[in-house]
């Protein structure tokens, strides 16, 4: 017989699970489904690995970050919520100023399991994306951390997991034994959103995964933390806390990309750093171009009546909804989208309900701005004339309005032939993958860095950039 989970050691949590037995045979009967999940799909031969990691114990800040050494398979995935906001209320849509429901409305009952299965299958398609990764890796300090992105990911699963158990009872049981059993980039049973789909074969692809795919991730949690369903808002504020983590690997990881090809570039007074084991600012673009476009498809069509019902009936908010400056129900409310006129990209006034999924990619197309930024410092502080730009919004999109259209990083309408003869110079082609796979061999001594990507200035934790972050078995 299965011996009964220990719901303090074994699940640190905040939800007074010792106390609910309904919710206790539920998460018996998922844990070791969930478990054999790992050991098939999670990292590669990682299992012995003692690994540096932070556990999350509490939502204290004495509890957030505990670091020790960790074998995976023992890392203790934890529910959490945030502290509940006295007297909370629905904060926009139809249902504005009535008290956030504790319980599942029956007449959302549907709408909201869909959403939170939705985002529960991003964090173990994420981890099964990753999955061959730590076998390259770049050094130590970077496979810490991914495994830190894999563990986290796994909890995230854990928190929708907990909702889908807690609240919606047999039909929650059911998805949460789905979200175990899809497989990212299965063509009978894949993922449920693009971007978990694709392939991430190298650490260029990561890195850029967990700017941009990440950073999506970041903008419908926030979303999502502004739910009239207090359960699910609280879930994601905690959520948040991590995906911080993930978004810092990401932009720090491209970032000492761009710094490695400088230091190549001006070393010798090359624009290609191919020759010299580098990856170059142009086939970095090419990379960059790919992974937004992917994101940005995340967000759905720009114009979407599910946007305006999941607004209207309180489920899911704009980013950062309380500080808006308008009356949160947007009923004569217009909000400016880029669309088609003919061959022509062109703005034009839209009612702001079904325009939600717009607004929110504009807050983050200008997140991703303020990171790219941030990498042509480094390009400009070593005196090259090269900028990384984001392509426009209908650039390679497979979803929306302009999923049936040809259009250029600068946004203008092209003929297939015209794409056709040009999509090499804006997308990774073969050889870019080729030569990427060709750098992708493991360093495993500590203090040791591959030569396509400059040490990071700081080591995790106050810990120095040569500790051993990886006890390989």
């Amino acid at each position: 017989m299965q011996d009964h989970i220990n719901y303090i050691d074994r699940i640190p949590n905040n939800v007074d699970l010792g106390r609910d037995r309904v919710l206790q045979r539920a998460l018996e009967h998922w844990q070791p489904a969930y478990m054999g999940w790992w050991f098939d799909m999670g990292p590669s031969e990682s299992h012995n690995y003692d690994v540096y990691l932070r556990t999350a114990t509490s939502v204290d800040p004495e509890g957030w970050a505990q670091f020790d050494y960790v074998k995976m398979p023992d890392y203790r995935w934890g529910i959490f919520l945030v502290p509940p906001t006295p007297d909370r209320q629905v904060n926009f849509g139809a249902n504005k100023g009535q008290a956030a429901w504790q319980d599942v409305p029956g007449e959302f009952r549907s709408l909201l399991r869909r959403m939170i299965v939705t985002q529960g299958d991003t964090a173990p398609a994420s981890v099964e994306q990753q999955r061959m990764l730590g076998m390259s890796c770049p050094s130590l300090y970077d496979l810490r951390n991914i495994f830190q992105v894999n563990v986290e990911e796994g909890r995230h699963l854990w928190a929708m997991v907990y909702l889908l158990h807690r609240y919606f009872g047999r039909d929650g049981r059911e998805e949460a034994e789905s979200l175990l059993e899809r497989r990212s980039g299965d063509a009978d049973n894949p993922r449920i959103l693009g971007a978990f789909n694709e392939p991430t074969p190298d650490w260029l692809a990561f890195f850029m995964f967990t700017f941009f795919t990440d950073r999506d991730g970041k903008y419908q949690l926030s979303s999502l933390a502004e739910s009239g369903f207090d359960p699910l808002a609280r879930t994601c504020r905690f959520m948040l806390t991590e995906e911080a983590h993930h978004m810092f690997v990401g932009e720090t990881g491209v970032g000492r990309v761009v710094q490695r090809a400088c230091e190549l570039m001006r070393q010798h007074k090359a624009d290609d750093v191919r020759p010299h084991g580098g990856i170059d600012l142009r086939m970095l673009q090419r990379y960059l171009n790919f992974h937004y476009a992917v994101s940005l498809d995340l967000f759905g069509s720009e114009i979407s009546t599910n946007a305006a019902n999941f607004y209207t009936m309180g489920l899911k908010g704009r980013f950062e909804e309380t500080k808006k400056d308008d009356d949160h129900q947007l009923k004569t409310a217009t909000y400016t989208v880029t669309g088609l006129d003919g061959d022509r990209l062109v703005t034009r006034e839209e009612p702001a309900l079904p325009s939600l999924n717009e607004r929110l990619r504009d807050d983050y197309i200008a997140d991703c701005q303020r990171g790219v930024d941030r990498w042509n410092r480094v390009i400009k502080e070593h005196g090259i004339d090269f900028q990384l730009r984001l392509p426009h919004r209908a650039f390679q999109r497979a979803i929306g309005l302009f999923a049936d259209v040809r259009v250029s990083p600068e946004g203008r309408v092209l003929s297939q032939a015209e794409w056709e003869a040009k999509k090499h110079e804006w997308l990774p082609t073969e050889e870019d993958q080729a030569w990427v796979e060709s750098l992708m061999r493991p360093e495993t001594e500590p203090g040791k860095f591959a030569s396509w990507i400059a040490p990071p200035p700081r080591g995790v934790n106050g810990q120095p950039l040569d500790f051993e972050y990886v006890r390989l078995a």
